[in-house]
């Protein structure tokens, strides 16, 4: 072969990497071809075999279509060898594996059936992504196995995070799948060494015996046995239904009621018996008008196009749904002009809204709006939510003060609300929000209480000092233990224990509070040296969650896992697959 081919035999670029030999007269020779990469020329019959080798031996890195390309005197293109062949190089070993564990992690962290390997919509992306090279999609015995040494690796980590935290508080509630099973969903909560608070699921079990105050009790002990954090953990946090405050009161742990749900009964009570009755229940006629109808919605969006608002449709409101009467309403207000003029173009039979009752809502709107706010700041879990308790029911208390301009209805709402408030309160656990709040360096002053409760929070603290282990600096390894006990036995040990409680409580009385938007785990990460006896109290008060919002948050992704195609899902696979996807997501935060 004639490795150094005339320039003049070679066709200009095409999709090919051969090209027909162009003879001396001008004519093209079929039966020869040559490379354009290093223009070796082939004896070619119509049998690619031999281009196909000569690419993958000598250029793997290059384009795999390798059907010689006419020569640019004719007005057809002919076939490429990947055309006619499917050539491609296979990916290498440590990439697929990669791949591979790509897909499994991708499952896991976004909720993803195992099925999904066997789309060919995958596998024709995966080839477009990699044009020239070809990966086998793994079969769901592999991804499964993929998925299990995940879950086993993230599961061991939370271990050894579990191991090394000294306080863990837990939430739980119960959930019910499509297919009608129970499931028990607790998760963990706890301020490492580093003032970094996390937040994750332990479980999320099927539970075959009935809800009684003895059966579920004994489901939380077997799950703080599971994780060996019995003697770790300090509270648990559930909702205030019978069964489970029966069942707090038969552990040892304590109880930290949900603030979210005594604040969203407090208003269901409220808005049931208001001035707002019949005003809500016109509301969700007209709504119901509008969804239960597709033409009727289209009409109301055609109407939004013409007042240049976005196309948006009503919603209504459920009685267990969070602030969804809010979302009815202030989606309603916005939308006000859009609705009537549809509803004057439709024959129906709806009582509309007058005038006062348009601005009922508009008040009530208003009325909302912050307890909206104070729910969703307590049931957030990647910051501490348990010392702002006290001083967000007070804000809230504060807005419900009535004005010389408040109607009799708002009047009666305002005094119903902070009376029905007020009484569910005392079923919060008072004792621990109010030493949280005080260990809060945004809220030690502690204005959220009455000028008389003050003093008796910080005399809790000094109780608990002393309970606390002595954080103290040692003293030094070299001094004769004879001495040492001798020294103690001369000295007033209780005397000066309480005075050293009461320097360490005064000196951080002394610092000055913080902004409300800035983090008291910072604060208390570059203050632990000064205050090395109350750190211990912070880590183990500010890491309890105020609500058990996050066990919501868990069944909702409960939720997407186990679905009307995915209902024969085991418990065991249940259980994997939704704690490794929080683990997942809890690791990215």
């Amino acid at each position: 072969m004639n490795e150094g081919a005339d320039e003049t035999a070679l066709v200009g670029p095409v999709d090919g990497k051969f090209s027909y030999k162009k003879r001396t007269d001008g004519s093209v020779d079929k039966s020869m071809v040559i490379c354009k990469i290093c223009h070796k020329e082939f004896a070619y019959h119509r049998s690619t075999s031999s281009l196909k080798y000569h690419l993958s031996a000598k250029h793997i890195a290059a384009s795999v279509d390798v059907s010689p390309t006419p020569s640019s005197s004719r007005t057809h293109t002919q076939p490429t060898l990947h055309q006619m062949t499917g050539l491609r190089t296979r990916v290498t070993k440590s990439t697929s594996e990669k791949i591979t564990n790509g897909l499994a992690h991708w499952i896991a962290l976004d909720c993803r059936p195992l099925g999904v390997v066997e789309d060919k919509g995958l596998q024709k992306v995966l080839q477009i992504a990699s044009s020239d090279t070809t990966y086998e999609l793994p079969c769901r015995k592999t991804v499964t196995k993929r998925v299990q040494h995940l879950y086993d690796t993230e599961k061991a980590d939370k271990e050894n995070l579990l191991e090394k935290a000294e306080c863990v508080a837990l939430t739980g509630d119960h959930w019910t799948s499509v297919s009608n099973s129970n499931y028990l969903g607790v998760t963990a909560h706890f301020i490492d060494v580093t003032w970094r608070l996390h937040s994750f699921a332990l479980t999320i079990q099927k539970t075959t015996a009935r809800h009684f105050a003895e059966n579920v009790a004994e489901d939380f002990e077997s799950v703080a046995e599971a994780w060996e954090i019995t003697q770790k953990v300090t509270t648990i946090g559930t909702d205030s239904a019978r069964t489970m405050m029966a069942a707090m009161r038969r552990l040892t742990f304590q109880h930290m009621p949900c603030v979210a749900h005594v604040l969203q009964r407090t208003i269901t009570v409220c808005l049931a018996d208001s001035g707002f009755t019949a005003t809500l229940a016109k509301c969700r006629k007209i709504v119901g008008h509008f969804k239960h109808s597709p033409s009727n919605t289209e009409e109301l969006h055609k109407e939004q196009t013409q007042l240049e608002q976005d196309e948006e449709p009503l919603i209504q409101d459920v009685s267990t749904r969070w602030n969804s009467t809010l979302f009815m309403i202030s989606r309603l207000l916005r939308n006000q002009e859009a609705v009537k003029l549809t509803l004057a173009k439709q024959k129906h039979k709806l009582t509309m809204l007058t005038t006062a009752e348009w601005d009922r809502l508009q008040r009530l709107e208003t009325l909302l709006k912050p307890c909206r706010y104070v729910t969703e700041l307590l049931g957030g879990e990647t910051y501490v939510s348990c010392s702002v308790v006290l001083p967000a029911l007070r804000h809230l208390t504060h807005i419900m003060e009535v004005s010389d301009d408040d109607p009799a209805y708002v009047v009666r709402f305002k005094g119903d609300f902070k009376k029905d408030l007020s009484q569910r309160q005392d079923t919060l656990n008072l004792g621990w929000l109010r030493v949280a709040t005080a260990l809060d360096p945004r809220f030690k002053d502690l204005k959220c209480l009455p000028r008389g409760e003050r003093e008796g929070v910080w005399t809790s603290i000094e109780a608990l000092l002393r309970i606390e282990p002595n954080r103290a600096t040692p003293e030094p390894t070299e001094e004769p233990a004879r001495k040492r006990s001798l020294l103690l036995f001369n000295s007033d040990s209780e005397s000066e224990d309480e005075e050293r409680h009461n320097v360490a409580l005064a000196r951080y009385r002394a610092e000055p509070t913080i902004s409300e938007t800035d983090c008291p785990l910072q604060w208390w990460s570059t203050h632990e040296g000064a205050h090395p006896q109350l750190s211990a109290l912070a880590r183990k008060y500010l890491g309890s969650p105020a609500t058990s919002v996050p066990c919501e948050r868990l069944f909702s992704q409960a939720g997407n896992i186990v679905q009307k195609k995915r209902a024969a899902l085991s418990s065991e696979n249940v259980n994997r697959l939704v704690c490794l996807s929080n683990w997942l997501k809890e690791k990215e935060k």
